[in-house]
Parts: C-alpha cells; sequence; structure tokens
C-alpha cells in the first residue's frame, strides 16, 4: 500500500523511488502494474523536487538573515582593483 504523499518525507520518497527502480530493473512489475508504477515515480519524483527547493529557500533565507553571505564588490572598489589601486 503506497502512503499518502503529503504524510511523506524525502527519504521515505526516495526509498521508494528506489524500490520501484529495483521492481522494474529486476522484471518483478508485470505490464499491469508499469503503468501505475511509472505513474507513482513522477508523483514521488515532484515530491522529491518540491522538498529539495523549499529547503533551498530555507537555507538561503538563514543565509541572508544572519549576512552570512560576503556583501558583492561595489563600483568603486571594482574600478580601483581594475586600476591596480586599493584607495
Amino acid at each position: 500500500m503506497n502512503k499518502d504523499l503529503n504524510q511523506m518525507t524525502y527519504r521515505e520518497a526516495t526509498q521508494e523511488l528506489e524500490e520501484i527502480l529495483r521492481a522494474i530493473e529486476n522484471d518483478a512489475v508485470d505490464v499491469d502494474e508499469l503503468t501505475q508504477k511509472v505513474q507513482r515515480s513522477s508523483q514521488l519524483i515532484k515530491l522529491c523536487k518540491e522538498k529539495l527547493r523549499k529547503a533551498e529557500k530555507a537555507i538561503d533565507q538563514v543565509f541572508n538573515e544572519e549576512n552570512c553571505e560576503a556583501p558583492a564588490p561595489t563600483k568603486t572598489q571594482e574600478n580601483k582593483a581594475a586600476n591596480g589601486t586599493l584607495f
């Protein structure tokens, strides 16, 4: 029985994808099940991508809030560096 996508963790989704892949590789899936397995795989991949995007946004937000990113050089700094002068 497939777990509800809304209740799945990323790990559970990837584990189910691996199980489906192994079953297909080992010819353990008959033609009647193949379409269902492919559709389920598509749903699981979409879920994983969404979870990765959310994690990336959350991480970016933390770095932005904490000012952990180095500030981009200003035009003045870039021009001075290009001219070989620091001041």
